[in-house]
């Protein structure tokens, strides 16, 4: 801690309790010239220190951090034809612009494969141009290893809507708990449909968010409904043309399929092909309210929906990478914000 003037703090004693020159405090006020981040944190810990506010000669106010502080946040997102990573996208836009007490710059970046090694590589170029990033990834070492990368450079890492399996320190988490996810999509059907067999289409088990659905899913039936049978899960690799083959070999062997449990992406080609094989009769639950899902849910081709509550979830994640930047050290932070269900029925869209 700094000690503080007896009068009202200036840009000098700001200089002073920072050790650099004055030039170099109003380089980091004013945005004028590019500072070093290691000093430009300096100053600004020094200013919040001091409680220095700028005058309206200087340019504005500093509130906290100054308003010419600019925060650079990137994200790297799946599937940029997906109306989810769509939605989501518009979130974080949004939440950085509502941010209050730092100007925060948004990237956002697609990775339309799932591989393991392209997602490693975006993660390294979009870490070259931001100071923190917040990624939807599916779990595999080569991953873990650009994250760890990352986390020695200064960049921290936030894992969206599923976890990394990394070491705690290197990556934080915002989403939700993936196995009451998949407990409540089977407390829904256990008592909205007669006992029988019920089916799960997944997006792909390297995401650690979808394999807790299976597991709570399961789980749930196992213990509260074993009247149930729940059948073998179905990829879609995320694919809408995938999730549609795989809803119509799950229901050429399940003839008698009393409920489909989507978990995973892909959803159009699941609610295509229920409208064609005209299946009523069997309940659906789903992720996520999009275009798509809420038409879905009035005609009846869906009966529920376990969505994300996508502003807060872009509020919280921004929120999360930007204190992390102003955290002393990276390994005091990363920490995991676990968000609540948005449940939606055909009665409350």
């Amino acid at each position: 801690m700094y000690d503080k003037p007896s009068s009202t703090p200036t840009m000098v004693d700001v200089a002073r309790a920072a050790g650099v020159g004055v030039a170099t405090v109003d380089r980091v006020f004013s945005g004028r010239a590019r500072v070093r981040k290691a000093t430009a944190d300096k100053v600004l810990r020094a200013a919040k220190s001091l409680g220095y506010e700028r005058s309206s000669e200087e340019g504005g106010e500093l509130s906290g951090v100054g308003p010419a502080t600019v925060r650079r946040l990137g994200f790297l997102l799946q599937k940029r034809t997906s109306p989810v990573y769509r939605v989501l996208a518009e979130s974080l836009i949004e939440a950085a612009r509502r941010y209050h007490g730092t100007r925060v710059t948004v990237t956002i970046d697609y990775c339309d494969t799932l591989d393991p090694d392209q997602v490693a590589s975006a993660l390294v170029r979009l870490g070259r141009q931001v100071e923190a990033i917040g990624v939807v990834a599916t779990d595999h070492p080569e991953v873990a290893q650009a994250v760890a990368g990352l986390h020695r450079q200064g960049v921290p890492v936030f894992a969206l809507l599923s976890e990394l399996s990394v070491d705690a320190l290197s990556a934080g988490f915002v989403g939700q708990d993936g196995r009451k996810m998949g407990r409540s999509a089977a407390w829904a059907m256990s008592r909205m449909t007669r006992p029988g067999a019920v089916g799960i289409i997944t997006g792909s088990h390297r995401y650690v968010c979808q394999e807790l659905y299976e597991i709570g899913f399961r789980g749930y039936f196992r213990e509260k409904a074993p009247a149930f049978r729940v059948v073998e899960p179905i990829f879609s690799q995320e694919d809408p043309d995938q999730a549609a083959r795989a809803t119509r070999e799950l229901l050429e062997a399940e003839p008698e399929l009393r409920g489909l449990y989507v978990a995973g992406g892909g959803i159009e080609g699941v609610v295509e092909t229920l409208r064609e094989r005209s299946r009523q009769d069997l309940l659906v639950v789903g992720h996520d309210l999009t275009a798509t899902t809420r038409a879905a849910l009035v005609d009846g081709t869906l009966d529920m929906l376990l969505s994300m509550p996508r502003r807060e979830l872009a509020e919280r994640a921004v929120s999360a990478m930007v204190e992390s930047l102003m955290a002393p050290q990276l390994d005091t932070l990363p920490r995991r914000v676990i968000l609540p269900i948005d449940i939606f029925t055909p009665e409350s869209v």
